[in-house]
């Protein structure tokens, strides 16, 4: 008995997996990948980023056509620096020109891995003047930096604006922290530290000006005893009949202090009280 052959179905070949990550290869437009890259950039999955673009063709023609996506380049920058790739992340900068919304976050990196590298060679945390050294030996480079004078790595009209929101609110709450990054292209932890910094100058500040009123406000007796503590006898101790005996002794001690002859009477003082010495030696 004759039985028909039955149509064998098409045999399903998966995608080519990459060999990295064994991720599927997507055939994106390079449009595409600046988006997804963008995306991931965003939601801070680095982990996920770094898989994404392990996964991309390596081939030249597509590499030039993915390099002309800043988005694209950025996102290969943040992946080389979390992963401590730190050659791979100053080629980047280098060699490729950013436009100015990009430029707070590169050069936070810039400085950064800067700071990493001098920490582990010195095996020392950095100090603000350690900080300076480096910046001014690895200077940010023109691709990521508009040529406007910095002062603290801040520009000066990042500072301005903080200032002007710290005399508002010295305590900013997340939200404003966010929108005052937004504002000066700065991230909310720089943010964050800025006024925290501030804070804490301002503290120190206060304390010192308390402490000179306290010494303008202190009398002058404390003073006194402060400057010449038992060196100088009080005028208490004059007054319970010590002085006589300045008319009856020559005094042979020079004067240490010229508040000794605070308290005294104008007979007190009479020529014969005042050593020989230093009386022949006045004009």
């Amino acid at each position: 008995m004759f039985q028909p052959q039955l149509p064998q179905p098409a045999p399903v070949h998966p995608a080519p997996l990459s060999p990295a990550f064994g991720l599927p290869m997507i055939n994106f437009t390079p449009s595409q990948i600046a988006n997804v890259c963008e995306t991931l950039e965003e939601s801070g999955d680095i982990d996920r980023l770094a898989r994404f673009l392990w996964s991309l063709p390596i081939n030249p023609a597509t590499c030039e056509a993915l390099n002309k996506h800043e988005s694209i380049l950025r996102a290969r920058a943040t992946v080389a620096f979390h992963q401590g790739q730190f050659r791979e992340l100053y080629s980047l900068l280098e060699h490729h020109r950013f436009t100015k919304e990009s430029h707070a976050k590169l050069q936070a990196m810039w400085l950064e891995a800067h700071y990493q590298e001098a920490e582990k060679l010195r095996g020392r945390p950095l100090g603000p003047v350690d900080k300076y050294r480096v910046r001014k030996k690895f200077p940010l480079p023109r691709t990521i930096w508009d040529g406007e004078q910095k002062t603290h790595c801040f520009k000066e009209r990042t500072r301005s604006l903080l200032r002007e929101w710290y005399l508002q609110d010295p305590y900013p709450n997340p939200t404003k922290k966010r929108e005052l990054a937004q504002a000066t292209g700065l991230t909310p932890t720089q943010v964050g530290n800025w006024f925290k910094n501030r804070r804490q100058r301002d503290r120190a500040a206060a304390a010192k000006n308390r402490l000179q009123q306290q010494q303008l406000l202190q009398p002058p007796d404390d003073l006194e005893k402060q400057s010449c503590p038992g060196s100088c006898s009080s005028s208490s101790d004059r007054d319970n009949g010590h002085h006589h005996h300045h008319h009856h002794h020559r005094v042979s001690s020079p004067i240490t202090c010229s508040t000794s002859l605070s308290g005294l009477s104008d007979s007190d003082i009479s020529p014969s009280a005042i050593p020989r010495d230093l009386a022949d030696a006045s004009p």
